[in-house]
């Protein structure tokens, strides 16, 4: 009988707690901050007077500001993982921002008067980085990664009925990353006040060993404190269970008369009726209220989220969500919201995870470390599943001063909050133990993935655990990629069955895949596969027909895991772009950006975007068409024009003259298109793109129907010659926003002709202008080689369009944002705001 690696799990959100019944209660600690980038250990006296200190409100990124520099950053390293054998100069490698550093946070807080034995927790979502915090001038404890969650109990150095002084000092040491890691208190930080009867941080845990449609036993692990000396006998814990419609479905009680037999926890088991699966097209979720009630009273109360699912590997078939076969259509994303840098935003992510959703995307690998509590609440709420990543380095540096300083002593202390923090999630469905790690190429440390791997089982053994490995060679001839439950190969798809006939999980993963590179709005002539193609300009073709030296194109995976029923999908490099890594303008400043993204820097999307909506996303109606066709002084020149659509036949017009049909050709397999000839030629491209590479270029318009399996027109998409630049267009991304100082919206701004034509070689520098009841908070232009503050109120356009970003206020009411620009006409949007 076929052996089946089988997961099955209900997850859940973040803890989210209630002050309904009982003595919980948390503030978030966002205002009331004060912060220098001096260093001085008086800091963390509680009298030390830090009134000309700057006021910020938390979460806070202080590198984001700038100004850009080359100096900032500067590192003379031999990136192995790009092939380089000497040390040189890189320049732009962590966004050319100035991270490194010390920075200190105090802030005065009210604590409430505590009754007998009520505990006080401080809690940080993430820190960057080597967190040293105090309490009225005493350490509470000190935590390194600055991507992990983190808390303390303070509760023997507060002062009760006062105020009560925090002080944080971070520092980011030089040669101590990648890519732009942030700085500062980046994500939120939380006070939690509870009674000496509690729930701890992450107390619960909640799985489903049994999932059909018509029923799903629920398993939920609490984990119980009680003050010393208190008699178990008089508590109990009550758990219940509500749908996604806020109906209960089933209530328990436990007596905790041999809590202490049970390390502290209490088991108890749910049987949900036809339950509501979590899906990334059903995102539903389930509450559980867990009340910790002793002597007649409830002491306790915390909420905890989660979705009912179940996950399986299946050999030979791929991975199975529900029991109906999945395939990972995903993106590595990092942490940083481009122009926001690494200040957490929940307004962002919901609108990068909307914009990857529509094109087809259904999960996101947590590039290259672990995720903020918001991306994750997010993607439970919307329906995107998650592979939360860990590490980028363990023992065995990749950059001098990284996580290698940290990893004995730390790792399984921040593998653990990670997997407390996250296993009731339903969107994660992996854990990613590390990426590319320079272990892999040497066998003894094996030992170290395998040491990992079991901190995952033990916490958490309903969700698989794979790790991004990059020297395939190397790890299927030392176990490394053997022991793995899910061996995750990045790029070298050409590997895959040789890596299916050595190992022993009959299925294959693309942890990170193609890493083509491409700038909005640029084209490139001629039109050629390249490797590491640079220009004068900084930028690399909006042709999608570039990529880096150990890398590919789209469709180089798009046939694998098409066309090879083991290989179950690939998360791409990257979804977005992102600070730092300027690959290949390594030495060329200024780069302070990837290309690597399918959307740029400021959340616009690239040609490349709808080659994948035509692949994921085959339902909807997808026809594109590129490049832009303005190109003053190309006439009669050999251009070619691409199509990227759901459809598999289309024709071309240029100036209603006819181009021919072209019909993607299916027949194209993987053997035959991967000779030199096959990829000079675009063999596999002709699978998935319409190509017309002969076309020449005449101004006018260029038309495009597309035709169904049965040869019928069912859509038209047309491109025109831009005239000169007329007026500015505005368009915000959504219709209405909350007054709560948090939220954001995101406005487009392009320049087009009278026609409404966009004007895609306009570079103007536009200012912006924000009156009512919200304020500019930022803007972003895409453009990788661009050094302006993304905080002053203009920015130049990069090939006609960018995106300016307004904070909401505290009240509600009207915003209006108004954009100007030199020799076109302005343009104004109102946006709503409400509570």
């Amino acid at each position: 009988m076929k052996k089946s690696f089988c997961y099955t799990a209900l997850s859940a959100a973040m803890a989210v707690v209630s002050l309904s019944a009982s003595a919980r209660s948390t503030q978030l600690l966002e205002k009331g901050w004060r912060f220098t980038r001096e260093d001085n250990s008086e800091f963390s006296v509680p009298s030390y007077d830090d009134r000309l200190w700057q006021a910020v409100t938390v979460p806070h990124d202080w590198a984001i500001y700038g100004p850009f520099s080359w100096q900032n950053d500067m590192q003379k390293v031999a990136i192995a993982q790009d092939g380089q054998k000497e040390a040189m100069e890189h320049a732009g490698r962590t966004g050319g921002l100035p991270f490194v550093g010390t920075g200190w946070y105090r802030n005065d807080i009210d604590i409430p008067a505590l009754a007998p034995g009520e505990r006080v927790t401080l809690k940080f979502d993430g820190a960057m980085s080597h967190a040293r915090v105090y309490v009225n001038g005493k350490e509470a404890g000190y935590w390194p990664y600055g991507y992990n969650s983190f808390y303390f109990d303070i509760t023997g150095l507060v002062k009760p009925g006062e105020k009560n002084n925090i002080a944080v000092r971070l520092e980011n040491l030089p040669e101590s990353s990648r890519w732009y890691p942030g700085a500062g208190l980046y994500r939120n930080v939380h006070l939690i006040v509870t009674d000496g009867a509690y729930i701890p941080v992450w107390g619960t845990y909640i799985t489903t060993p049994n999932v059909s449609k018509e029923w799903a036993k629920v398993d939920v692990a609490t984990e119980v404190r009680l003050p010393a000396g208190a008699d178990e006998a008089q508590y109990s814990l009550r758990t219940s269970v509500y749908s996604p419609s806020g109906e209960m479905v089933k209530s328990v009680t436990t007596p905790l008369s041999d809590l202490q037999y049970n390390d502290s926890t209490v088991r108890q088991s749910f049987v949900v009726d036809r339950p509501a699966l979590w899906s990334p097209d059903a995102p539903q979720l389930y509450e559980a209220k867990s009340e910790l009630i002793g002597n007649g009273k409830v002491r306790d109360e915390y909420l905890t989220t989660f979705g009912i699912r179940s996950i399986e590997i299946r050999p030979n078939e791929g991975f199975f969500l529900n029991g109906e076969k999945t395939v990972f259509k995903g993106v590595c994303n990092h942490h940083d919201l481009g122009p926001l840098g690494a200040a957490v935003n929940d307004a962002a992510i919901r609108r990068q995870i909307r914009i990857l959703k529509d094109m087809g995307c259904n999960a996101i690998r947590t590039s290259h470390n672990m995720p903020a509590p918001e991306l994750v609440k997010a993607c439970d709420e919307m329906g995107m599943m998650v592979m939360a990543e860990s590490f980028d380095e363990w023992r065995r540096p990749k950059v001098k001063n990284g996580y290698n300083l940290l990893f004995d002593e730390w790792a399984e202390k921040d593998l653990t909050n990670l997997i407390k923090n996250y296993r009731n999630s339903p969107s994660v469905v992996m854990w990613c133990i590390g990426n590319e790690v320079s272990e892999q190429w040497h066998p003894g440390d094996v030992k170290t993935a395998y040491f990992l791997q079991n901190i995952c089982h033990r916490l958490d053994p309903t969700r698989p655990v794979t790790q991004g490995m990059d020297g395939p060679d190397a790890v299927l001839n030392n176990n490394f990629a053997a022991i793995m439950d899910v061996a995750g190969f990045n790029y070298r798809p050409f590997k895959y069955p040789e890596a299916y006939q050595k190992l022993p999980q009959q299925i294959v993963l693309g942890t990170e895949t193609a890493s083509t590179v491409s700038s909005r709005g640029v084209y490139k002539f001629p039109v050629e596969r390249k490797a590491m193609a640079t220009y004068d300009d900084h930028q690399a073709s909006g042709y999608d027909v570039e990529h880096c030296g150990w890398s590919n194109l789209p469709e180089d995976d798009f046939i694998q895991h098409e066309d090879l029923p083991y290989c179950i999908g690939e998360f791409v490099w990257t979804g977005f772009d992102y600070l730092g890594e300027p690959t290949p303008y390594y030495t060329n400043w200024p780069s302070h950006s990837s290309l690597f993204g399918i959307v740029d820097l400021a959340g616009i999307p690239k040609d490349r975007y709808y080659l994948y909506r035509s692949h994921w996303n085959p339902e909807a109606s997808t026809l594109h068409i590129l490049p832009h066709w303005t190109f003053p002084g190309r006439e009669g020149e050999v251009t070619p024009v691409f199509v990227y659509t759901n459809h598999p036949e289309a024709e071309l017009f240029i100036n209603g003259v006819s181009q021919g049909r072209r019909k993607k050709d299916l027949s194209v397999g993987i053997d035959s298109s991967y000779t030199e000839a096959a990829q000079k030629s675009f063999e596999r491209q002709k699978r998935y793109r319409l190509m017309w590479m002969d076309t020449r270029y005449e101004p006018g318009t260029v038309t495009v129907v597309a035709y169904d399996a049965a040869g019928t027109p069912v859509d038209t998409a047309e491109v025109r010659t831009a005239g000169k630049p007329h007026h500015l267009v505005v368009t915000a991304d959504r219709d209405s926003y909350v007054a709560d100082g948090r939220d954001m919206a995101f406005i487009n701004v392009k320049v087009v002709d009278k026609d409404g034509n966009l004007c895609p070689d306009a570079s103007q520098k536009v200012k912006f202008a924000v009156k009512g009841a919200g304020t500019y908070h930022a803007a972003a232009n895409g453009d990788a080689s661009s050094l302006e503050s993304f905080q002053e109120p203009q920015m130049s356009l990069f090939h006609g369009q960018l995106t300016a970003v307004v904070r909401t206020g505290e009240k509600p009411g009207e915003i209006v944002f108004t954009a100007s620009a030199p020799g076109v006409k302005s343009a104004r949007i109102t946006l709503n705001s409400t509570k």
